[in-house]
């Protein structure tokens, strides 16, 4: 299970990629993801959620459908989105 809670603890920035093994559009975003990820060492944690093992997590955050991407700054939830998005709009759906 995935420990969020000492993750925003450790990290005032926080992305969540929740996602599952059998969805394609989940998996043509994972390299996105990946990107992103190096591109933002230091100063955004990425973190993937798979849906089918932390349902209660999903519901949390509202989760009805995937790939869905929120954005945690401070341990609060400021923006959502869900399907397929490209490198430039992650980065512009994290920009402060």
């Amino acid at each position: 299970m995935v420990d969020l809670q000492k993750i925003f603890q450790e990290n005032n920035k926080v992305l969540i990629d929740f996602y599952a093994d059998w969805c394609g559009p989940c998996r043509m975003l994972a390299p996105v993801i990946e990107e992103v990820k190096k591109e933002t060492a230091g100063t955004l944690h990425v973190v993937k959620v798979d849906v089918d093992a932390n349902p209660q997590i999903a519901a949390q955050y509202g989760v009805r459908s995937i790939p869905t991407l929120a954005y945690i700054k401070d341990g609060k939830l400021v923006k959502q989105a869900v399907g397929f998005k490209s490198k430039k709009d992650i980065l512009n759906m994290i920009q402060d």
